[in-house]
């Protein structure tokens, strides 16, 4: 899948030629909308260029993912990088560069997902395969809207190809209205994808990687959760569960998510496919910018993570992460086994005195990020920017945690603990129904919100989490947040969103700052 997918097409991101009055030139290297959008290969072509936009610096390559972390208690600024220490300790000014190039690589998966949705419908071609195309374009707008309306809360909704001039600047949407276009676009991409691409026939036969009606599903069921549409939220999660868009399950080992050998497993609903450039070629850095055949399809977030001296160790784990996964014994005594899968640091108990290919090179209660490193996967030290590891956007532990937490808004909280007990069973612990029997709702929530802290940790969960969850509006839950990372104390209301890049409400005179930190 990495070498299909994730092809350039230049000319399909061109809005036409240019031409005034007495000259009109057209550049015969390069396709235009009047040349392009003919056939299949052309469609298949320009749905592959939205793929493309998930993996430069805006998105998943690194700056997305860190800019995610850092806003949560799982995750501390560590950075010489102003911007990474300001958005941790929630003071980003408006001119980030940071924040706006994620604003620009979302922006341009919607524009390019745009072009497909209005171009593709009038191409002849094979139905299944135009359905398969049209869904992917679906689930991608879906996915970059519902990145941007977590990270910024209010932005344009922009859903068509500007027709002239006149709709080039668009105003800010209602938080609802985005909300409402993102479970639109997951309920089509659902309707349109397939289970797999195993059999489908068309150049996207046998492909992995590509969004499925299970990644669709499992997205809209999320999108619900973060509306408080619990029952109709659970619905999706019980298709999954029942089997009805593939065999998903858990991976018997947790580290199985994180390791570049056992990508696009049986726990993953939808991932971003990167590479080395040894597995796919490329020689230029895929930071984003003017398409380029160049490119290479690496992640950054290892380097970026790294520890002190094999890396920019840019971000560390907060004690509160350490201490909460040594909150529990698994079954047989030993600790949390997604405490070495997350977190580097030293643990004799557990036979893990090791970083990298070296013996601990630090103090003995030192804590680094483990999760997307390198770190036994790979040479002694980070190579400059070329991880390959996948980020998993979306896990089958998720849908089962948000299935329990579905539940127990639903008053069926006794039925939750079977659910949470499956995610608990693969680190080994206990039976919560026998440690903490009979919980009520309030207390589910409590211990859902600690279950997800440590199942997710660095994974950019928290900050969606903490905001969704109404903790930002509750003066204990903000000394809880403040006792456990420091960060917190400089947090204001408003400002668990991003702001609005001050180069883009310079340019749009309709667009409005963020509400939530004006």
């Amino acid at each position: 899948m990495k070498k299909y997918i994730y092809t350039l097409l230049a000319g399909a991101m061109l809005a036409g030629a240019s031409c005034d009055s007495q000259l009109e030139l057209t550049n015969p290297n390069i396709p235009t909308t009047g040349t392009f959008w003919q056939t299949e290969a052309d469609a298949v072509a320009a749905v592959n260029s939205i793929y493309n936009s998930l993996m430069i610096d805006g998105t998943y390559m690194r700056m997305f993912p860190s800019l995610m972390d850092g806003r949560g208690d799982d995750i501390q600024g560590d950075s010489p990088w102003p911007d990474l220490m300001l958005v941790a300790n929630f003071t980003i000014p408006t001119t980030s560069g940071p924040v706006a190039w994620v604003w620009e690589a979302h922006y341009q998966m919607v524009w390019r997902a745009n072009q497909v949705l209005g171009n593709v419908p009038d191409i002849d071609m094979n139905q299944d395969l135009k359905n398969r195309v049209l869904g992917q374009a679906y689930f991608l707008r879906g996915l970059a809207y519902f990145n941007l309306a977590n990270f910024y809360k209010e932005v344009p909704l922009i859903t068509t190809l500007p027709a002239d001039r006149s709709e080039f600047y668009p105003s800010t949407a209602s938080e609802e209205d985005i909300w409402n276009q993102i479970i639109s676009d997951f309920t089509n991409a659902k309707a349109n994808l397939p289970v797999n691409y195993q059999n489908v026939t068309g150049p996207d036969r046998g492909h992995v990687g590509r969004a499925t009606s299970g990644a669709a599903t499992g997205m809209l069921g999320k999108a619900l959760v973060y509306r408080q549409r619990w029952a109709e939220a659970a619905v999706q999660f019980e298709e999954l569960i029942a089997g009805q868009h593939g065999p998903y399950r858990l991976m018997e080992n947790y580290r199985d998510n994180f390791d570049p050998r056992t990508e696009n497993n049986a726990e993953s609903l939808f991932e971003v496919q990167f590479a080395t450039p040894e597995e796919v070629g490329g020689s230029e850095l895929n930071w984003g910018g003017n398409p380029n055949a160049n490119w290479t399809q690496v992640s950054a977030q290892a380097i970026t993570y790294a520890a002190r001296g094999y890396g920019f160790n840019d971000f560390l784990p907060t004690r509160a992460l350490y201490n909460d996964f040594h909150l529990e014994a698994t079954v047989d005594g030993r600790k949390d086994p997604r405490l070495l899968a997350t977190i580097a640091s030293f643990e004799p108990t557990e036979n893990s005195t090791r970083l990298y290919n070296d013996e601990w090179p630090y103090g003995p209660d030192e804590i680094y990020p483990r999760k997307y490193t390198n770190d036994g996967f790979g040479p002694s030290v980070e190579p400059q920017f070329r991880s390959g590891i996948n980020y998993r956007v979306l896990r089958y532990a998720d849908i089962l945690m948000l299935h329990a937490e579905a539940l127990n808004e639903l008053g069926r909280t006794q039925e939750a603990y079977g659910f949470i007990q499956q995610v608990r069973d693969r680190a080994r612990l206990p039976n919560l129904a026998t440690v903490k029997p009979g919980m009520n709702q309030a207390q589910m929530r409590d211990q859902i919100a600690h279950e997800r802290f440590l199942e997710f940790a660095i994974e950019g969960q928290r900050i969606n989490d903490l905001i969704r969850w109404g903790w930002f509006n509750d003066p204990q839950k903000v000394a809880f947040l403040r006792s456990r990372d420091a960060e917190f104390n400089t947090w204001t209301q408003g400002n668990q969103y991003m702001p609005i890049p001050q180069g883009e409400l310079d340019n749009n005179p309709n667009l409005s700052p963020n509400s939530a930190n004006n």
